[in-house]
């Protein structure tokens, strides 16, 4: 089994997400050449980035911190419950590689939004499963 590291947890991502280096480096503000030293090993991402990776393929900002910097673990791991809440239709309209991966178009995002104001949906990840069923509903 090999380790996991950052570059290749950002490389499995954006190739999921069917974006180039060049197509991530633009979507978090870098040259295409940083994003390809980051998956090389070769450069470690500052929090800042961090931050933005994470929105852009839609992983885990805690996760990343770790594996980009090991010492930082005890921090992560300490942190209270309330902390990591965070709501999970503002991490899903931030995923931009989720939303991309299922052409979610602006009229459904309109209709998720609603469902997501009549309770509360558990993850980001759900509100695919909710608007597949409304697709499977709709060609019925």
């Amino acid at each position: 089994m090999t380790k996991r590291t950052l570059g290749s947890l950002i490389k499995e991502a954006r190739d999921e997400a069917r974006m180039s280096q060049r197509e991530l480096a633009d979507d978090i503000g870098v040259k295409a050449s940083h994003v390809a030293y980051i998956e090389s090993g070769n450069r470690k991402p500052s929090i800042s980035l961090i931050n933005r990776l994470s929105e852009t393929l839609g992983l885990n900002a805690g996760e990343l911190l770790v594996l980009a910097h090991p010492e930082a673990k005890g921090i992560v791991e300490g942190g209270t419950s309330s902390a990591k809440k965070v709501d999970s239709w503002q991490r899903f309209i931030s995923n931009k590689s989720l939303l991309r991966r299922h052409a979610i178009t602006r009229p459904e995002l309109d209709v998720l939004k609603q469902v997501s104001l009549l309770n509360p949906v558990a993850h980001p990840e759900h509100f695919v499963f909710i608007l597949n069923t409304i697709r499977l509903a709709a060609e019925a």
